[in-house]
C-alpha cells in the first residue's frame, strides 16, 4: 500500500486555497494541496502546544523508538518517496536517494538525542542541590525550501521531536509533498502521537504568522539571505530564537599543485549538482594562473558533455530548474555577465526549464554571476597569482557558508582554510557536502552559525534550566 494517499494526506482543513503541485520537467499537475492561511498557523500552534506537554513527559526511549522506526520507514518506502522527490523537485534519482539516506540518518541521530539532554551538578554557596538540565523549548516552527526538501525539513523536525517538542512545519508549496506531507506520513506510521506535527504548506503570509505566533518560541529557517533577514528581524521583535541557514557563494580554490585530471570532476559536481540549486554550490572557481586556461577548457568540455533533461523519464545528469522565476534569474545573471565582458565558455542556453551547465571565464568583482548567488548551474572561473591573492578573493564578499581547497599538500590546504572565514571547509573536495552527524551552518550573510547536527541540535531545540533543591524551606532576614 502506498504511504502517500492523496485522499488522506492532509488530515486537517486549511483555509488558504488550493495549490497545484507541478512537475517542473513537464508542467504536469502531480497533486492538489490546500495551503495554510495565518489563522491556520495559530490553530496548529495551539494544538501542537497542547500535545507537546504530554510528549515532553513521555519516556525518552519511547520518543527514540518513534524516530528509529521513522528512519526505517524512509528506507522501506524509498522507491515511492524517491519518485516524489524526482518529479516534484526536479532531482535526478541519485540526488533523491541521497536525500532519503540522509533523512533516515537524521532520524537515527535524533533518536540518540532523546536520552542526551542531561545537565550539570553545580557548586552552590547555599546548602542545596544545584543543577542544570535541558528541557524542550515547546513548539518549534520550521520553514523549509524547495531545493533539498526532505533533508532541509527532517533535519529540524526529527531532533525537535526527539527532544520533546511539538513542530509546525511550513514547507515550500512547490515541494509540499516530498518536503512536508511525506514526513507527516512517515512519522504517523512510526507512531508519533497525533497533534505533535502539523504540516502547513504556504506562502509568506503563513511564514510571517509562524514567526509571530506567541506559542512558537523557536524558528528554524532555511532559505534565501533576503528572506532570512526578514525572519531574523521579525523574530527579534518577538523575542524568540531564530536559527537561520541562508544563501552562499562558496569558493573552490585550486592551487598550482592540484591534480588537474582529478579536479575537473570535483569542480563540475560542485557547480552543477542539482542544477546548482544548493546553498553550498560552488559559485566561484578560483584557479591558479598556471592552470587557469586548461581548467576553463576542460571544465567547459565537461559541461558540454553533461545530459540535461527529464530525470524521471531519462537518464540525465541535470534536471529542470524549479520554475520560470528562478530560470529568469539565472538567465539574467548570465546575460548581464557576458554583456559586461565575461566569456561564455559553455552553456548559457536553455529549452523550457532545462538550463545547460554554464562556464564563465574572464570574470571579476563586477561580474554579476560571480559577485551574486546564482542558484543555478553556473561556474564562474577566475585566476589568482599566489596564495595570498587566493585567500583574499575567497574571503571577499558577504557570504561565509562553505569552502573547498584542492592541493596535493594537505597541510598547506588547512593553513589556507584558516585564513578564509566560513562555517564549513573541505580539503580536496568541492563545497557541497552534508552528513547527519556533522554540524551545519554558515556565518555572515550565510546565517547564524552551526545549528544542525549533533550537539548543535541540543542547543537549538531546548532551553537550559537551573534548578535548586533544599531539604528545608530557606530562611531570610525579613
Amino acid at each position: 500500500m502506498p504511504l502517500l494517499d492523496p485522499k488522506t494526506w492532509q488530515s486537517r482543513t486549511l483555509s488558504g486555497g488550493e495549490y497545484a503541485v507541478t512537475e517542473p520537467a513537464t508542467g504536469e499537475t502531480l497533486a492538489t494541496v490546500t495551503l495554510a492561511a495565518a489563522a491556520d498557523v495559530a490553530t496548529a500552534a495551539r494544538q501542537a502546544r497542547a500535545a507537546q506537554a504530554e510528549w515532553a513527559r513521555t519516556p525518552h526511549f519511547v520518543r527514540a523508538g518513534v524516530l528509529r522506526r521513522a528512519g526505517d520507514l524512509f528506507t522501506a518506502h524509498a522507491e515511492e518517496l524517491r519518485d516524489w522527490i524526482v518529479r516534484e523537485s526536479g532531482s535526478i534519482p541519485g540526488k533523491a536517494e541521497f536525500e532519503l539516506h540522509v533523512a533516515a540518518q537524521e532520524c537515527y541521530e535524533a533518536a540518540a538525542l532523546a536520552s542526551r539532554p542531561a545537565g550539570q551538578i553545580l557548586p552552590s554557596e547555599a546548602p542545596r542541590l544545584s543543577y542544570t538540565r535541558r528541557v524542550p523549548a515547546g513548539v518549534v516552527g520550521v520553514i523549509s525550501p524547495f531545493n533539498a526538501p526532505l533533508i532541509l525539513s527532517i533535519r529540524s523536525v526529527a531532533p525537535a521531536l526527539a527532544l520533546g517538542n511539538g513542530v509546525v512545519l511550513k514547507p515550500d508549496p512547490r515541494t509540499a509533498v516530498c518536503g512536508g506531507l511525506s514526513l507527516a506520513a512517515v512519522l504517523a506510521e512510526a507512531g508519533l502521537p497525533e497533534g505533535l506535527l502539523h504540516v502547513l504548506p504556504g506562502g509568506p503570509e503563513a511564514g510571517q504568522a509562524l514567526v509571530a505566533d506567541p506559542l512558537v518560541p523557536v524558528i528554524s529557517f532555511t532559505g534565501s539571505t533576503a528572506a532570512g533577514r526578514a525572519v531574523g528581524e521579525a523574530a527579534g521583535r518577538h523575542l524568540k530564537r531564530a536559527h537561520l541557514e541562508l544563501g552562499g557563494n562558496s569558493a573552490l580554490v585550486v592551487l598550482e599543485d592540484a591534480d588537474i585530471d582529478a579536479v575537473i570532476s570535483t569542480a563540475a559536481w560542485g557547480s552543477f549538482f542539482h542544477q546548482g540549486q544548493i546553498c553550498m554550490t560552488t559559485g566561484r572557481h578560483l584557479v591558479h594562473a598556471s592552470l587557469y586556461e586548461e581548467y576553463v577548457e576542460r571544465l567547459a568540455a565537461k559541461a558540454d558533455a553533461l545530459a540535461v533533461g527529464d530525470p524521471y523519464r531519462e537518464q540525465v545528469h541535470l534536471g529542470p530548474i524549479i520554475d520560470d522565476n528562478q530560470l529568469a534569474k539565472i538567465r539574467g545573471l548570465v546575460e548581464s555577465s557576458t554583456a559586461q565582458g565575461a566569456k561564455l565558455a559553455a552553456g548559457g542556453t536553455h529549452e523550457r526549464l532545462f538550463y545547460r551547465p554554464t562556464v564563465l571565464a574572464g570574470v571579476d568583482d563586477a561580474t554579476p554571476a560571480y559577485a551574486e548567488e546564482v542558484f543555478g548551474p553556473v561556474a564562474p572561473v577566475r585566476s589568482f597569482k599566489d596564495v595570498d591573492e587566493a585567500a583574499a578573493l575567497a574571503a571577499d564578499g558577504p557570504y561565509g557558508l562553505s569552502l573547498g581547497i584542492v592541493t596535493r599538500d594537505t597541510a598547506r590546504g588547512l593553513d589556507l582554510a584558516e585564513r578564509i572565514p566560513t562555517g564549513i571547509a573541505h580539503i580536496n573536495d568541492q563545497t557541497v557536502n552534508d552528513e547527519a552527524v556533522a554540524p551545519f551552518g554558515g556565518i555572515a550573510a550565510s546565517g547564524t552559525g552551526a545549528r544542525f547536527g549533533g550537539e548543535a541540535n541540543l542547543e537549538a531545540f531546548t532551553e537550559l534550566r537551573w534548578t535548586t533543591v533544599r531539604g528545608d524551606v530557606a530562611a531570610y532576614p525579613f
